[in-house]
């Protein structure tokens, strides 16, 4: 197990205040948590999880309920991440689509992998409905084509995972009434999949680690990880104390680092944007998205946008790639913004912000077992907010000693970014700027 050097440290901090929530739209619409102890001095757990983001949170929640003494050490504060960041879309299935995933892996596979995305979304919903969380759930999510000739794929896809999954809350939407559901007329047709939806993710968040605190998880916060020491009984080092436990569950995704070479090599940080409008009323946001579902377009570099629960539009759009955002992140997404929205070209921007999440080349979760006691699990792909949850259930139920969904995802493809982690980012950066020109013309 490889030990950290200073470029984890300094890309930790590189954005934001140690310690503090980005100043965002969720941030400011928080309901806030007491912040948690430092790591200090020597403990011992049954197991250890690092990352407070929904991966480790839903791991630590569900290792506790099972009856196991758990701390889950984070660097910042719960939620602090992209989990705190996201565009807060609960999507279906995994990030691949259903038939792009049988041609990969095979029927056999793909459909046991379908089973294990929707329990991870039915997870997100049974947590929010038996905790209470407060975070803003709504259904549907519109998936709009950019281009005429996606239009065709998309029936007949809604017609396949109705046909062959029995999933029947998805259905093709017209150009029509794509135009009549949105304000621009950016988009041809699209999907309507009212099985997804949308919440409030940093609130998500806090909900989840109330709802571990409730059941007697020890949550360290401020207490970055500078290394482990591996053995059969793992110990954790933070900088004023370290973690002996049974096994260690990583749960870092974009922030992982150097932490764990073998993970960095499969799993590559990236940066995805965010700005929230001044209020704009319900009657001005209602004719931008009319039915406040989610909306995500079929570009490469996706734009994803939906309305917050006091009416403003949230968009993301654009990405980078390494660790260092924007300088001013308000003007890198508003063109994003007015290409489907120029109506809104007088609007005021009150926040903009920027997370690091991960990506896997294929676009699938990365699990792994790095020994026989320590276990790591990231590389969302943007569909953090269910499968990352979905994780972490997988994670504590492989502990428990059923590792029949820890086997399954370890199958799905995650093959080595070429260059490794040094030479990875260059390289997507020239892979990207086809993507973008491809979708351009």
């Amino acid at each position: 197990m490889s030990s950290p050097n200073a470029s984890r440290k300094s890309l930790l901090y590189m954005n934001d205040q140690p310690g503090r929530y980005p100043q965002s739209w969720y941030a400011e619409t928080a309901d806030t948590l007491p912040e948690q102890p430092a790591l200090k001095g020597e403990h011992s757990y049954d197991i250890a999880v690092i990352g407070g983001g929904y991966s480790g949170l839903s791991c630590a929640l569900d290792l506790a309920e099972r009856g196991y003494r758990v701390a889950l050490i984070e660097a910042h504060r719960v939620g602090w991440g992209a989990s705190g960041r996201n565009g807060g879309q609960i999507g279906t299935g995994q990030r691949l689509e259903q038939d792009e995933l049988e041609d990969l892996v095979g029927d056999e596979l793909a459909r046991a992998a379908w089973d294990i995305a929707e329990q991870a979304k039915a997870r997100v919903y049974s947590l929010i409905e038996k905790f209470d969380i407060q975070c803003d759930l709504k259904p549907g999510e519109l998936h709009v084509n950019h281009r005429p000739r996606f239009d065709r794929h998309s029936k007949s896809y809604a017609e396949f995972v109705a046909t062959c999954y029995g999933y029947n809350k998805i259905r093709y939407v017209e150009p029509d009434e794509i135009s009549a559901m949105l304000g621009t007329h950016d988009y041809s047709g699209g999907t309507l999949d009212m099985g997804a939806g949308h919440l409030h993710p940093l609130n998500y968040a806090l909900g989840l680690a109330r709802a571990a605190l409730s059941k007697g998880v020890d949550i360290f916060e401020r207490s970055e990880v500078s290394r482990i020491e591996p053995g059969d009984r793992v110990v954790v080092h933070g900088e004023s104390g370290k973690v002996s436990c049974r096994y260690l569950v990583l749960a870092c995704n974009g922030y992982l680092g150097d932490l764990e070479t073998r993970v960095a090599e499969r799993v590559m940080p990236i940066n995805n944007f965010i700005i929230a409008t001044e209020p704009l009323g319900q009657e001005v946001a209602r004719s931008l998205i009319r039915d406040d579902v989610c909306v995500a377009d079929s570009r490469f570099v996706i734009n994803y946008y939906r309305l917050s629960a006091d009416h403003r539009l949230l968009f993301g759009g654009g990405e980078n790639y390494g660790y260092r955002f924007p300088a001013d992140i308000k003007q890198f997404v508003r063109p994003h913004m007015l290409k489907i929205y120029p109506q809104l070209a007088d609007t005021q921007i009150d926040y903009g912000w920027g997370g690091t999440l991960a990506i896997t080349r294929k676009r699938l979760p990365h699990f792994e077992r790095l020994a026989g006691n320590i276990l790591s699990i990231s590389g969302y792909s943007g569909s953090g907010v269910a499968l990352a949850t979905g994780a972490g259930a997988i994670a504590a139920e492989a502990i428990d000693g059923v590792a029949t969904r820890f086997d399954v995802m370890n199958k799905l493809p995650t093959p080595k970014f070429p260059g490794g982690s040094r030479w990875r980012s260059p390289l997507l950066v020239l892979a990207m700027i086809w993507f973008s020109l491809r979708d351009r013309f």
